[in-house]
């Protein structure tokens, strides 16, 4: 088995992330594929000798309304989420009592140290496994089970192109037809007010807008009333405030969300401003320092987790179309792994409506 991959070590979506698995907030084949994804990951850190651990996570209700969906959600047992009192939240996580109605505790969810983990797994893959990585190496042009790379031609007998928001330089017409584009978000690391002290992530509110698990739930449409009605600006930057502590203990904030085909290459510093004024204000803190600043890009399209599509026989295209790679690209790929070396498969214009 040979992977190539363009850049000389992982540098896009796969690490510009929060390291966050969000089981709770999936739903559909969504949910399945987190299920599966969160026990490769906690199997494969050690393995691959990253951090990873099931450390959950706590989202902070500061409204009434919020704390009705965390409870409506809580009434589902399939996601064994728990609503935590004023107090117990409180307890768990150092954010200014000022306001907190109290809160959801996600017990399914994990911590992944992103900045290290590709290059664990590549470094596994090739020492247990006899996989050949070839990274800086470009794939250029796919023709059937041949792959035209930068560093030369490759026979294969079957071939998955993963080309995350690149998605014009290998079948841009099936990207087209499907409607997919790019979001653009930007994201921060701070040295804080610290983070959980068991390392969990840390939600609001805001986000209970942003996660398929929650659209169901009665109460949605109080939240999302209220907030177009006292913040809209938030809104309109496609704010959801999530916080994890990195294991050298600093904070990566977020983010935002820009949708076009072509994002702006320039960070607004207004949005920053936004997300790091509500971090303070969680924290009831003062001013946070600023550490990094980055930009994520990967590609987007309305109502779709998943694109998986078989463009020739014998190859599959395949991108998470919604952001929650992280959480659910490792319970993905053995269904199309399975799809695809199915012998009595034949191609069809896309796997996954």
């Amino acid at each position: 088995m040979i992977v190539c991959e363009r850049d000389d070590r992982a540098a896009g979506a796969t690490v510009r992330n929060f390291g966050h698995g969000f089981v709770t907030g999936q739903d559909g084949e969504a949910f399945a594929a987190a299920l599966v994804a969160r026990e490769r990951w906690l199997e494969l850190a050690p393995r691959a000798g990253f951090w990873a651990a099931a450390t959950g996570t706590v989202l902070v209700a500061r409204h009434a309304d919020e704390l009705g969906v965390c409870e409506e959600l809580a009434g589902d047992h399939e996601r064994h989420a728990a609503v935590l009192t004023r107090e117990q939240v409180l307890r768990r996580v150092p954010v200014a009592a000022a306001g907190v109605a109290g809160g959801l505790w996600c017990p399914l969810d994990i911590r992944v140290d992103q900045r290290t983990a590709a290059a664990g797994l590549a470094a596994l893959l090739e020492r247990e496994y006899g996989v050949r990585v070839r990274f800086a190496t470009a794939v250029q042009r796919v023709e059937g089970t041949t792959l035209h790379t930068s560093g030369g031609t490759i026979e294969a007998a079957h071939v998955i192109v993963c080309p995350g928001a690149d998605l014009d330089a290998l079948f841009p017409d099936v990207f087209a037809a499907a409607g997919v584009g790019r979001v653009r978000l930007q994201m921060l690391t701070v040295t804080g007010p610290g983070g959980p002290a068991d390392g969990a992530a840390l939600a609001t509110g805001l986000s209970l807008l942003r996660y398929a698990a929650f659209a169901g739930c009665p109460s949605i449409g109080a939240v999302r009333e209220r907030l177009e009605r006292e913040r809209p600006e938030l809104l309109a930057a496609g704010i959801h405030l999530l916080v994890t502590r990195r294991p050298d203990g600093d904070l990566t904030i977020g983010d935002t969300h820009e949708y076009a085909r072509t994002p702006s290459p320039f960070s607004d510093e207004r949005l920053d401003d936004l997300v790091l004024a509500e971090a303070a204000a969680l924290f009831g803190r003062g001013a946070l320092r600023v550490r990094e600043r980055w930009q994520g890009v990967y590609p987007h399209a309305p109502g779709r987790d998943f694109l998986v599509a078989a463009p020739h026989p014998g190859v599959r295209l395949v991108a998470v179309t919604s952001g929650i790679g992280m959480t659910t690209a490792l319970g993905l790929a053995p269904g199309v792994l399975d799809d695809l070396l199915d012998p009595v498969n034949a191609p069809t214009e896309e796997a996954h409506p």
